[in-house]
């Protein structure tokens, strides 16, 4: 008994002991820790992207309506927004162009949500690209699809992915032809 007692006697003092406190806070506030540094990292990477697209178009439409861009041709308006949309991967692949004038009379918008770059296909969607006349209002509906960097994590599980895992950004623009 005296035996029993001198084990319990010291366990009793390593119960004590505060030696491994630092370990486990460590490894329950870690993965928190890394989820959330994943989240905003993503999140920011999705906000640069989308803010280089839409400056990118911006930039396209103004050489557009300033006349430099003669003749305008679906794969030239496509390589000036990727000129100018540096941070985009792959971009000639990844961006598929719409352009229509707008009825002055129905003001009706672009129809339906925008069309993207199936990846999945090797044929890509036909898409409307018409230059307009003089003094025509027209839109432009621009989709480009990004592949998440971190696709298990926070936004990129919470965002609608296409069938090839990617999702899409859209911008769109209005400008109306000079004579």
């Amino acid at each position: 008994m005296t035996r029993l007692g001198s084990i319990f006697s010291r366990q009793r003092g390593s119960w004590r002991r505060e030696d491994g406190n630092a370990t486990i806070e460590f490894v329950l506030l870690f993965p928190a820790f890394m989820t959330l540094f994943l989240v905003v990292f993503e999140t920011g990477l999705l906000l640069t992207r989308g803010v280089m697209l839409d400056r990118g178009v911006d930039i396209a439409m103004r050489e557009l309506r300033l006349g430099t861009l003669n003749p305008m041709t679906h794969d030239g308006l496509k390589a000036k927004i990727c000129q100018h949309s540096v941070i985009i991967p792959d971009c000639a692949d990844s961006v598929l162009v719409e352009l229509r004038p707008v009825s002055t009379t129905t003001w009706e918008p672009l129809a339906g949500s925008a069309t993207c770059v199936d990846r999945t296909e090797d044929v890509q969607p036909v898409l409307d690209f018409e230059t307009g006349a003089s003094n025509e209002m027209m839109l432009v509906r621009v989709c480009a699809v990004f592949d998440p960097f971190f696709p298990t994590t926070g936004l990129a599980a919470q965002m609608k992915l296409d069938d090839s895992g990617a999702y899409a950004l859209v911008t769109t623009s209005a400008y109306v032809n000079e004579p």
